[in-house]
């Protein structure tokens, strides 16, 4: 099932329009929507250039709208981590009176899965 949340938190509210208005992080929420995915998949398949999706994608985990699935390890033995969208839609709404409203629909997937893993760690 889909849970609609009514975002009534300003700094949420505004952390998420800063990243509707963001080309580079729309892509990358786009990207991560139905899959987690390592930053260097993200980079290849949007075609974003790695300090612009290094810096936006920290900038969007710190907001909580990605979220970490899982950490891997590279061919080359770096940690990777993947990440996955906290928000399946968004839509915003603004009135005449200056009010903006914003709803999202939560990726109940990522955060079932996130959970999961969380509680299966040793």
């Amino acid at each position: 099932f889909e849970k609609i949340l009514i975002i009534t938190n300003q700094k949420i509210k505004k952390a998420i329009t800063a990243a509707l208005a963001d080309e580079d992080m729309m892509k990358i929420m786009n990207s991560v929507k139905d899959e987690s995915k390592s930053l260097r998949s993200i980079m290849i398949e949007r075609n974003i250039a790695y300090t612009t999706a290094y810096r936006k994608t920290k900038w969007l985990l710190n907001q909580s709208l990605l979220v970490v699935d899982r950490f891997e390890i590279t061919q080359d033995g770096k940690k990777s981590s993947l990440v996955w969208s906290a928000l399946r839609s968004i839509a915003v709404k603004y009135e005449q009176d200056g009010t903006i409203f914003v709803e999202a629909e939560e990726n109940v997937n990522a955060l079932k899965k996130t959970m999961k893993n969380f509680f299966s760690i040793e």
